[in-house]
This record gives C-alpha cells, sequence and structure tokens, in this order.
C-alpha cells in the first residue's frame, strides 16, 4: 500500500495541484491586503469615507457583517479577474492543436450498392 501511496503521490498531476495550492495559498494573502488597503479604502473616497468592514446591523443577538461580505465579493472579483488573465496569457502562450485530419470519404451508398450488384451478378 505504501509503494501504491508513492506512486500515486509522485503522479505530475498531483505535484501540479499541489503546488497550485500552496500558490494560491499565498496569492490570497496579496489580494486579501489589496482589497483591505487599497480597493477599500479608494472605495471608500469615493462614496464618502464609508469604511465597508464596520457595515453591519444586528437583529437581537445576531450580528451581520455586510461590510464582511462586501470585502469577500470584491476579493473574489479580483482573484476570478486575476485567474481569468492568467488562463488567457497561458493559452495564447501554448501551441494550438492542429484539428485531426478528417477520415477520407468513402464510397457513397450508391457506390457501395452498385458494387453489391456487381458481385452478386458474378455469381
Amino acid at each position: 500500500m505504501l509503494n501504491e501511496f508513492k506512486a500515486f503521490i509522485s503522479k505530475g498531476n498531483v505535484l501540479d495541484l499541489a503546488v497550485g495550492i500552496i500558490i494560491g495559498a499565498a496569492f490570497t494573502a496579496i489580494v486579501t491586503s489589496l482589497v483591505d488597503d487599497l480597493v477599500n479604502p479608494l472605495i471608500g473616497m469615493i462614496v464618502g469615507g464609508i469604511d465597508f468592514s464596520s457595515w453591519g446591523f444586528s437583529i437581537g443577538e445576531a450580528k451581520f457583517a455586510i461590510g464582511s461580505f462586501v470585502n469577500a465579493v470584491i476579493k473574489f472579483l479580483i482573484v476570478a479577474w486575476v485567474v481569468f488573465l492568467l488562463v488567457k496569457f497561458i493559452n495564447k502562450l501554448m501551441p494550438k492543436k492542429e484539428a485531426p485530419a478528417a477520415a477520407p470519404a468513402g464510397p457513397s451508398e450508391a457506390e457501395l450498392l452498385a458494387q453489391i450488384l456487381a458481385e452478386l451478378k458474378k455469381k
């Protein structure tokens, strides 16, 4: 079982996935800083100095942090945009795959029937 696990974990796809997860975690810290330290203050200036992180309301004991949700949406949009640009860039770098050559056209139905008829006439 240990050898099977070694074979599984050393496959290229698993290692690529692990690297992607590690880079993604590091990238999340960058995006969090970007949103919290740059985007939110900029949006706050535009809308009159409102700090999103303080937005919220309470109903009884429950507190609804709308500002945190807005921050999460902004972070998601930034990450989605960067991933879109990254995939677009990588697709430009990758060589284009040529369409497979079309299979040679076989005889038409009429030609097949003519061949069958010729064979039957021979017998």
